[in-house]
């Protein structure tokens, strides 16, 4: 099923094109990691348009200080359409660091890698406040691992305890894989965009990129604060229950209230890089003045 030309062209044009990005982003990374943070956004994007992937949204990302996503897992698409809308790092198991390519894009996004050993939990819980303290979203699969796309699985609320007692904001958030090309997917066509249990990652990937193009609907979730909650395990299933009832919702319910305009962050990108572009100048001219005074000085 699907076109082997059409495979062909996209993962052709996937790679290249994720090939130069990347770069940038590297080089933003180094010289102007606020910048990057951004651009990042434009990466996701471009991968969404070449790969087919048409995203229908409800309600919006959260802008209220640090946000801590929680999104039910599907397929590596769920990255691509997440990072779309949200300036945010993924939390992913260690074991994804060590991955060809995929491993070094996602060091590149800054996405912390955690590992499911009690003894590292205090140190991962600090790397996250930290980032919390810097202002950057995180996002979190806190299934686990990826479901078929015709239900969720069970929410970990161990994977909640890095955001325990925080004075974050948490937002679920429900991400439905529903129609090809206009036409539903059901049961027997969503594995084709699913990749879960055993599937190989090359074989599943060429043979959804043969496809034609898939509608994705997120929808946001009102967002909570974690520290309202009495323990990780109250907080995991109110998210587990918000992100199901949604992904239900569209699968089997009503779709109202989505559209395909994505979120707009070039207001808040104009005025977060103004206000980081006074700070920069601001610090270099300082510099100079200093370098200038000794200089006189010395003379």
């Amino acid at each position: 099923m699907g076109s082997s030309i059409l495979a062909l062209y996209r993962l052709i044009a996937a790679v290249s094109v994720l090939l130069v990005l990347a770069f940038i982003q590297l080089l933003l990374c180094i010289v102007h990691p606020f910048l990057a943070k951004y651009f990042v956004i434009f990466v996701h994007r471009s991968m969404c348009r070449i790969l087919g992937v048409n995203i229908y949204i409800k309600n919006v990302p959260s802008k209220t200080g640090p946000v801590f996503f929680v999104s039910n897992h599907t397929s590596y698409i769920d990255i691509f359409a997440l990072g779309s809308m949200i300036k945010g790092s993924f939390i992913a198991k260690s074991e994804i660091s060590g991955w060809p390519i995929i491993g070094h894009l996602a060091k590149l996004q800054k996405t912390i890698f955690i590992k499911r050993d009690r003894s590292a939990l205090q140190e991962q819980k600090e790397v996250i406040k930290k980032r919390f303290d810097e202002g950057d979203d995180l996002i979190l699969f806190p299934e686990g691992t990826t479901n078929d796309g015709n239900r969720i699985l069970p929410f970990k609320s161990s994977l909640f305890s890095v955001v325990e007692g925080m004075d974050a904001f948490v937002q679920p958030v429900s991400i439905s894989y529903v129609n090809l090309d206009g036409w539903p997917l059901g049961r027997r066509l969503r594995p084709f965009f699913a990749w879960y249990a055993d599937m190989a990652l090359g074989p599943h990937l060429w043979r959804m990129a043969g496809l034609g193009r898939v509608d994705v609907y997120v929808e946001f979730h009102e967002p909570v604060k974690a520290s309202d909650f009495k323990s990780r395990k109250e907080l995991s299933k109110y998210c587990e229950e918000h992100v199901e009832q949604g992904v239900m919702n569209v699968l089997y319910g009503p779709r109202s209230g989505y559209d395909d305009k994505m979120p707009d962050v070039i207001e808040v990108d104009v005025k977060e890089y103004q206000k980081e572009f006074k700070h920069l100048v601001g610090k270099r001219a300082k510099d100079i003045i200093k370098r200038n005074f000794r200089k006189k000085k010395l003379a």
